[in-house]
This record gives structure tokens, C-alpha cells and sequence, in this order.
């Protein structure tokens, strides 16, 4: 059965292709091959401000630029977030965005019975986050116990209501052979073949 996949683009700089672009681009190849709907968005490419307080998250407007990726995110039934760990967590940008998009009256919605009641505005997409990183995959998820891509799938995506969340973790990138990198890509045209 075709879905609607949303590929979202977490590497912050633009200027040159990385893994993550090469990961992104091998998942949609596979995706577009097995007849899904494919729609990209390079966050490196959006301008916009940072969020400074609660009023304006709360109740300032999403900037004109994103507005395109709040509907975008609205039309994907599945999303597949690209991002390179950077001292331990998601890149600032990537955080920037999730917090400009993923606003009161979009992604949920407050109850007057309090936080534990409030209506998610995502429900029914799932996700995959994929996430290189210098260290082993293993030292992160073991050690360090993937804290930041636990806090990812609960407290912003699981929050909004978007379930189940995947994920896959690319270690070793700095010394990542080309064999290697060849058999991530295999990995990730076959996810997008599956629309998972």
C-alpha cells in the first residue's frame, strides 16, 4: 500500500553534501521504487528566528517560511528525520525547527483538564529517526544510554502524538568505510521500500 512520506532534512550545512544527504537520498530512491509519495525538506535551507519565549511559541505566528513545512508535515503519513549527533543531541537547527513547527493549535492541542489530557495533533504518522555519529552506535545506545533520541521520540514526537517511532543509529561515520557506507545505503533504500 502507497504512503505519504515526508523526508526531513536535519544536516545543518547545505553547502555540501554529508551522509545523512546520500542516507536521505538512498531511503527516497527506495520509497519512490516501491510507489510512495516522496516529499523533502532540507531544514538548512529554511531561514527563520529562533523561539526566545513562551508567549511567542504559545502564541505568535509560525514564520511565512515554514508555514509550507507544517503542511507538508500535516500531508506525511510517515516521517524520516535526517540528523548528525553534535555534542551528544540533535543539531540547534534541527531543535529550532521542531520548536517553530511543532506548536500549540498544530501539533496539539492544551486541555482545560490539564497537561495529561492534552489533544495530540499528529496522530495516525509514524517515524524513523536517523542519526550518524562519530562514537559507535553501541557506546551511544549502551553507555550513554541514547538519551538524546529517547528525549526526541517521548517529550517532541510522542508528545504530538506521532507513534510508533524507529530508529536507526549510524556510528563510526569518520571511519566509515566506503564498503561500509555502501551497505547503509542498501539498509536505507530497503526502509523506504517498506515505507518504515
Amino acid at each position: 500500500m502507497s504512503r505519504k512520506i515526508l523526508i526531513l532534512q536535519g544536516h545543518p550545512d547545505a553547502t555540501a553534501p554529508h551522509l545523512c544527504h546520500a542516507l536521505a537520498e538512498s531511503y527516497a530512491a527506495g520509497a519512490r521504487e516501491a510507489g510512495h509519495e516522496v516529499r523533502l525538506l532540507d531544514i538548512a535551507r529554511f531561514d527563520f528566528p529562533l523561539l526566545r519565549s513562551q508567549q511567542a511559541w504559545e502564541h505568535g505566528e509560525v514564520p511565512a517560511a515554514l508555514a509550507p513545512a507544517q503542511q507538508d508535515i500535516r500531508w506525511a503519513e510517515h516521517l524520516v528525520l535526517f540528523f548528525p549527533l553534535w555534542l551528544g543531541d540533535m543539531p540547534a537547527l534541527v531543535k529550532g525547527f521542531l520548536e517553530q513547527v511543532a506548536r500549540p493549535g498544530f501539533a496539539f492541542e492544551y486541555s482545560d483538564r490539564g497537561p495529561a489530557f492534552t489533544r495530540k495533533g499528529l496522530k495516525g504518522r509514524s517515524a524513523r529517526v536517523v542519526c550518524t555519529m562519530g562514537m559507535p552506535a553501541l557506546v551511544y545506545r549502551w553507555y550513554f544510554r541514547a538519551h538524546s533520541i529517547r528525549s526526541l521520540e517521548r517529550n517532541i514526537l510522542g508528545f504530538v502524538g506521532i507513534a510508533p517511532v524507529h530508529e536507526t543509529l549510524i556510528g563510526g561515520v569518520g571511519d566509515l568505510k566506503a564498503a561500509d557506507a555502501a551497505k547503509w545505503m542498501q539498509k536505507l533504500r530497503r526502509l523506504g521500500e517498506q515505507a518504515a
